[in-house]
């Protein structure tokens, strides 16, 4: 039995300005973080028999989360497209869009729909690769819009959009 899993589909190449400075001074500081924990594998390295040396075992696993965090962004910077202009039709919703929602029971919530690289749910931030922000897409105020999941299904009335 093997254990080959299907690629992920690619994701969206787009992403806000914000999105995009954020990621930048990611990678800095990632490079500056870098610098720091090379010294330490440095002086762990010297301290004798590495075999037995959580210090050194330690850094070397934090370096390799690291330099793959690096390549991912080295990679993916380049190829994300900036998307800082609002679209013409401020009454639809598009990238970028601060979208609030009303379920039947009158609660509102508050999302935005932003690249796949930026989402956070603390913030509101929805993927554009969400289900949820791919019902959205092209709605208007007041359209209804309903998502399934395998559990359940939702039903939101857009109230308010914003750019």
């Amino acid at each position: 039995m093997s254990r080959w899993k299907p690629p992920r589909p690619k994701s969206s190449p787009y992403i806000t300005l914000e999105g995009y400075k954020t990621l930048e001074s990611e990678l800095k500081n990632l490079w500056d973080k870098r610098k720091h924990v090379v010294k330490a594998i440095t002086a762990a390295a010297a301290e004798g028999d590495r075999s037995e040396n959580a210090e050194y075992i330690y850094r070397k696993k934090e370096l390799r989360g690291i330099d793959y965090r690096i390549n991912f962004l080295q990679k993916r910077l380049p190829s994300l497209t900036v998307v800082s202009k609002k679209p013409d039709n401020q009454e639809a919703i598009f990238f970028g869009a601060w979208v609030t929602l009303e379920l039947e029971d009158g609660q509102k919530v508050t999302y935005r729909i932003v690249g796949p690289d930026e989402y956070d749910s603390a913030k509101g931030f929805i993927s554009m690769d969400s289900p949820v922000a791919k019902a959205l897409l092209k709605k208007m105020i007041d359209d209804e819009v309903s998502i399934k999941n395998e559990f359940q299904q939702v039903s939101y009335f857009i109230t308010d959009i914003k750019y």
